[in-house]
Parts: structure tokens; C-alpha cells; sequence
């Protein structure tokens, strides 16, 4: 394999011919590039026989599960990958369109080690990606993603006989038993099905009606070109709609999915938004119940609660806080034996006996209606309003470019753990800590707390800042924060703000 050439350009002989592949692709745990400015259909052959040499080199068998999203270009982007594989002799079965966690299921359900889902999850269209593992139910971390990288742009991928293909039906049937069973609601449960015209319009609905639930739809017709906004339940733009949704049809909450349907968004029976890492607390609080001295990941995006919550306390539960990502999430999970991982993007990782440790928007949905059948005499902004009060802010990205963002970031944490060792203060009140996990957690004497890291995804740095104390204090931690940040000229608009 030649070394792919990152100067081709489209519309040229080359780009039909050579690979071309932008090294910052290869993220912290999963590929994505925008197509087809960074990546042509001979780079994501290329790409392929990296991954299909990748699993040669670590001794996994020969064996792997792909599928692709609900995008017009998705197919075509997984054609290009499956004949790198193929180069590579390894036998792919191919289970068609489907949704990221739907492909983790076929692993199990097909006994295969490995996985490869072309999606570009949430990014919108434009964008193209890979998600892939060797060992269920985990994905590609720091340490595989650079070994990868490694391969494919050196030129490393080796060709190797025995490689086939073969078309695998009736995998969504099986994925959707697997996540419903026989399980029915016993109590009346209206609720808004959101998925933005995304892959989970395929599967949402559906579960939903097989579980005795009404579905109002908000939608849920496929449509790649996503008319009304890009599925993303992280996105104020799509849980406003949501909201809205729930007002006028009187449900008893709605529930929005991304466009690979492995996050879940909710909006209660009020119309109001509760950010993810709140939902989880309610999942908890109900799980805590049924497992009690459970351990319990949250990502450090998220809120104080897993820590600091006395119902969650009284039962003996442990709260680990992580790295956020969906592979660091997953293994974290893993290795501490946790019953859930819970992230505030909407990816929920739900350990044996509940799920299978993966991260699965329809498992969340169907375990949320679940709770509710658990909890007849109680509506979703009930168990919203018995929380102990915290004012957040919504996940908010300033754009930094790919190759600065990092850099920034060390700058940016140096700065914080310097403010927090001079003794200065932040929002007014003393600096109780600064966690550097996995960039700066700056940890106020009262337990609120402000965050900066890098987007593993996006050319972004991510912020996020959460008070125990009241809206103001929130909003004074965010501009002592963007204070510091506005000090690295490299730092663009925020997405969204408060």
C-alpha cells in the first residue's frame, strides 16, 4: 500500500485514483472527516485495509460486522471501506443500514469480534466517519486510534487472501427483540418520538408502539437532507422542537435520538429540556432501588449530582467521574465493573444485566419507559423537580481549529491550575480543586464548577458549568471561565451560549 497523498484535490485525475485521507481524521476515538474535502472513496479503501491489517497485527480473527447510516453518500463511503477489508482477508458481513448501536448488537448477535459503522453520528451532512472496535462492547480508543493512523498514512496496510463478503439480513428484527422482549407498560404513556428525519425514524417508532407506548411523531419520515435541523438531542434547536412538541399534544414527555441513534435526548410532560447527565441522576436514583451500592460513571461534563445526591448516597452508591467520550466511557464502565455510564452528550453506557456496556439510545428509551411503568403515580417533571436544584449550562462549543485545539487546551488548564495555585477565585468563591482528567474541572469550595476541554470531534474546545447555588453564580462562573479562554487569540465564537 503507497502512502496516502493529503494535497489531492477533488475533480482531479488523482482524486480518482490515489488515496487521499487528512491526517486529523483520526480522532481520540473514532474517524471523521468531511466528504469529500478530506477523505476520497480511495482513502476510505485505504482506510479499510489499514483496519482489516490492524486486526491481522493484534490476532483477531478475520471477521468483522459494518453497516452505515441513513446519509445519501453512506453506502457508497461503506462500498470503499468494505474493499480495503477485503483486500485485507477479512471476511465482512455486511448487516446494510443501520443505527451505531444496532452494529454493536450485531457482534454479539453474529459472534463477530470486530465492528466497523460508517456514520458521521451527529456532525452535520458533509461530514462522513468510522466508528470500530475489537473487543465487544468496546470501541477504539486513544491507543487504537493512533496505531491505525499510524498504518494508513504510512502506507502499511498489507494485502491478505481470504477475504469475502456477504450480505446479513434480519439483524433489526433481531435488535429490536433483543431491546423490547415481552416487556409491555402497564400504565398509559404518551410520548414524542424526535428523530429528525435521522436513521432512528427506522426504529424508534416502532419500539416504542411494540412496547404499548403512544408515539406522537416529530419527524420520523427518513430524509437525509434533514429538512427541519440535524438530529442532535444535544442541540437547543431540536429540544426546543421538542418541547414545543410535548406542549401541544399534551405527552407525557418526548424522547430525540441523533442521527446513529446511540444518544437520547428527553423533554418532560412541562416542556422542559433536562439536560442528559440530570436524566441519569433519575436513572440512578430508580436503579439505586433495584441495585443498591452500584458504581455509577459520569463524565466530567456532567453534573455534581452522582457525587453529592443523599437519596443516591443512602443507597451506597459510588460515583466515578471520566473521561468523556463514548470509548473512554465504555471502558471506563467496563473495568470498574459500574452497572451504567452515564455522559451529559446523551450517551448511556448500561452494564449487564440492563444492556450489554454499550452506549444505545433505544436501550435508554426503552429503560426510561421502564422507570416510568415503576413509577405509575409520578410524571417525568415529578422525579425532574425531587432532584436537589443545580443551574447548568448547556454544552457550549467555541470553535478552535483541529491542529491549535490541543495546544490551547494545555495553555488554557496551565492558566486555571496557576489561578487556582495563586489563591485567586472564580465566580467570587475560593477554588476548591482543579481536576485535569481530562482538561480543567475547576471545582468551587460549594461544589459548583466550571469545565474546558477539547472536542474529540469537532474543531471546538468544549465548556460547561454547573452551580449548586443559584443562575447567577452559574452565569458568573461561565464569564470568569470565558475570561480566561478569551486570552488565547486561536479561540473562535461559541455554537451556543447562555
Amino acid at each position: 500500500m503507497t502512502k496516502p497523498n493529503p494535497e489531492v484535490t477533488p475533480n482531479t485525475w488523482s482524486f480518482l485514483r490515489d488515496a487521499m485521507i487528512k491526517p486529523t481524521g483520526f480522532r481520540e476515538y473514532d474517524a471523521r472527516w468531511k466528504y469529500p474535502e478530506e477523505i476520497n472513496l480511495p482513502g476510505m479503501t485505504a482506510l479499510g485495509l489499514g483496519l482489516g491489517t490492524q486486526m491481522r497485527k493484534r490476532g483477531i480473527e478475520p471477521v468483522i460486522a459494518v453497516a452505515n447510516d441513513y446519509r445519501d453518500y453512506s453506502l457508497t463511503i461503506k462500498n470503499a471501506l468494505i474493499l480495503g477489508l477485503m483486500q485485507a482477508g477479512i471476511q465482512v458481513k455486511d448487516i446494510g443500514p443501520a443505527l451505531s448501536p444496532m452494529a454493536y448488537f450485531a457482534q454479539f448477535h453474529l459472534d463477530v469480534p470486530a465492528v466497523a459503522m460508517v456514520t458521521a453520528s451527529h456532525n452535520p451532512n458533509g461530514w462522513t466517519g468510522v466508528k470500530m472496535g475489537f473487543e465487544r462492547p468496546l470501541t477504539h480508543g486513544p491507543d487504537e486510534m493512533s496505531e491505525l493512523r499510524d498504518i494508513v498514512l504510512n502506507g502499511e496496510g498489507q494485502t491478505h487472501p481470504g477475504g469475502s463478503y456477504e450480505f446479513v439480513d434480519g439483524v433489526k428484527e433481531a435488535y429490536i427483540d433483543d431491546l423490547v422482549g415481552d416487556f409491555r407498560i402497564s400504565r398509559p404513556l404518551k410520548v414524542v418520538c424526535a428523530t429528525g428525519n435521522g436513521t432512528a425514524s427506522a426504529f424508534a417508532p416502532e419500539i416504542f408502539e411494540r412496547m404499548g407506548v403512544e408515539v406522537v411523531p416529530s419527524h420520523n419520515q427518513l430524509d437525509y437532507t434533514f429538512p427541519h435541523y440535524n438530529p442532535n438531542p444535544e442541540a437547543m434547536e431540536m429540544l426546543h422542537d421538542m418541547s414545543d412538541t410535548v406542549k401541544a399534544s399534551g405527552a407525557d414527555m418526548a424522547l430525540g435520538f441523533d442521527g446513529d441513534g446511540d444518544r437520547c435526548g428527553v423533554v418532560d410532560d412541562e416542556g422542559e429540556e433536562i439536560f442528559a447527565d440530570k436524566v441519569g441522576v433519575i436513572m440512578a436514583r430508580d436503579l439505586a432501588k433495584i441495585y443498591p451500592n452500584a458504581t455509577f460513571v459520569a463524565d466530567v461534563k456532567s453534573t455534581g449530582l452522582f457525587a453529592s445526591d443523599p437519596e443516591l448516597k443512602a443507597r451506597g452508591v459510588k460515583a466515578d467521574y471520566w473521561k468523556t467520550g463514548h470509548s473512554h466511557m465504555k471502558r471506563r464502565v467496563k473495568e470498574i465493573n459500574a452497572l451504567a455510564g452515564f455522559e451529559k452528550s446523551g450517551h448511556y453506557f448500561l452494564a449487564e444485566p440492563i444492556g450489554r456496556g454499550y452506549d444505545c439510545g433505544m436501550r435508554v428509551a426503552v429503560e426510561i419507559c421502564k422507570l416510568m411503568d415503576r413509577n405509575p403515580d409520578q410524571s417525568m417533571s415529578d422525579l425532574r423537580k425531587a432532584l436537589p436544584k443545580t443551574w447548568s449550562t448547556p454544552t457550549m462549543s467555541p470553535y478552535a481549529a483541529d491542529i491549535e485545539k490541543y495546544d490551547i487546551l494545555d495553555r488554557l488548564v496551565a492558566k486555571l491550575v496557576a489561578k487556582s495555585e495563586a489563591g485567586e477565585t472564580l465566580a467570587g468563591r475560593p477554588i476548591k480543586e482543579v481536576v485535569t482528567v481530562n482538561g480543567a474541572r475547576v471545582i468551587l469550595d460549594n461544589g459548583s464548577w466550571g469545565l474546558v476541554r477539547a472536542s474529540s470531534n469537532t474543531p471546538n474546545l468544549v465548556v460547561v458549568c454547573e452551580s449548586s447555588e443559584s443562575e447567577e453564580e452559574m452565569r458568573a462562573i461561565f464569564a470568569d471561565i470565558d475570561a480566561v479562554i478569551r486570552t488565547e487569540p486561536g479561540v473562535g465564537d461559541y455554537d451556543q451560549t447562555i
